[in-house]
């Protein structure tokens, strides 16, 4: 396998080797879900085509997302082979999907992992529609992290990340940005404006393909609701009164945890652009995702100080007291 992810950098041999041995092994990330069974994302795909399912969406949805993303300065997307798909879960009554506790990519590891959207005690999906939109959704948004700047350094014989994107980290762990208070509506937390960035570019993606496909929005109320999140077409009303949904105890949680990120993540973003790019929302976003890939905040920091005055991503974004010799932001 290939060491490093193509926009990260890692000082020293060592280190290197040290994440070469991290990313050989997966069953730290998978053992948390001793009920569930992971296989590559290419063998479920082939799986449930030799079992009828059409995977044309999916397979066309990633290869609109590598057209889109190549614009963004992103020359490779997540190999399938790192992407874990559980389903044929032990436990009853399992539900998975995007909103499944514990998963995701994680850098350190250079492995996505991703649950079947609806019951899993089962090897294909329900409504493979859905699931189709919920696993592409959930890919083009991993690839986004794959694909975005990191840079570490070693301290006591192991990397420790000292950017992601477009924020920093210094080795004593403090973040150039801060965390957001609590139940703000809007955000200065580079975690959550790179996050929001990837996931609405995801669900562009998701949006084009279920529009192209003619998939339409299910009967069931968790399944209008997964729809719309997968689609970036939620209204607020539908998380205001999520947690009225009846259904079974995984579900109730599954809706709960949709909500929460629609309202910390997504909707925090698009509050962010409106905020600092009214009228260029789309252009704003673009400078974003591109200078997350590249790691490099130059161009993004420029345009928004012809907006908003000098120093802007700082200003807006730095934790008071942060200083890291050599940082441009």
């Amino acid at each position: 396998m290939t060491e490093l992810a193509p926009n990260e950098s890692v000082i020293g041999a060592k280190e290197i080797a040290v994440l070469a041995a991290m990313r050989a092994d997966a069953s730290l990330l998978t053992g948390k879900h001793p009920a569930h069974v992971f296989r590559p994302l290419s063998e479920r795909l082939s799986t449930w085509e030799a079992d009828g399912i059409d995977t044309t969406p999916f397979r066309d949805g990633v290869e609109a997302a590598k057209r889109r993303y190549a614009g963004y300065g992103m020359v490779q997307m997540l190999p399938l082979e790192r992407v874990l798909v559980g389903c044929e879960s032990s436990r009853a009554g399992a539900f998975g999907g995007f909103h499944h506790p514990d998963q995701g990519y994680r850098h350190f590891q250079m492995v996505a992992v991703i649950t079947m959207y609806g019951p899993l005690e089962r090897r294909n999906p329900e409504c493979p529609a859905l699931a189709l939109l919920d696993l592409l959704r959930a890919y083009t948004h991993d690839c986004l992290h794959y694909g975005s700047r990191r840079r570490y350094v070693e301290v006591a014989g192991v990397p420790v990340r000292t950017q992601y994107g477009i924020n920093y980290r210094r080795t004593s762990g403090q973040s150039y940005s801060a965390a957001d208070q609590r139940r703000s509506h809007h955000t200065r937390n580079l975690g959550i404006v790179m996050e929001g960035a990837c996931d609405r570019d995801a669900r562009a993606i998701t949006r084009q393909t279920a529009e192209h496909f003619g998939v339409t929005e299910p009967s069931d109320i968790l399944g209008a609701l997964a729809f719309r999140d997968v689609t970036g077409t939620l209204r607020e009303e539908d998380t205001e009164h999520v947690l009225d949904m009846t259904g079974s105890e995984e579900q109730t949680r599954y809706a709960a945890a949709l909500s929460g990120y629609e309202k910390g993540v997504n909707r925090r973003y698009s509050h962010f652009l409106e905020e600092f790019a009214t009228g260029e929302e789309s252009e704003c976003h673009t400078r974003l995702l591109s200078a997350i890939i590249s790691g490099d905040v130059g161009a993004l920091g420029a345009w928004l100080d012809e907006r908003h005055g000098p120093g802007t991503f700082a200003g807006l974004f730095r934790t008071p007291g942060y200083f890291e010799p050599g940082l441009t932001a």
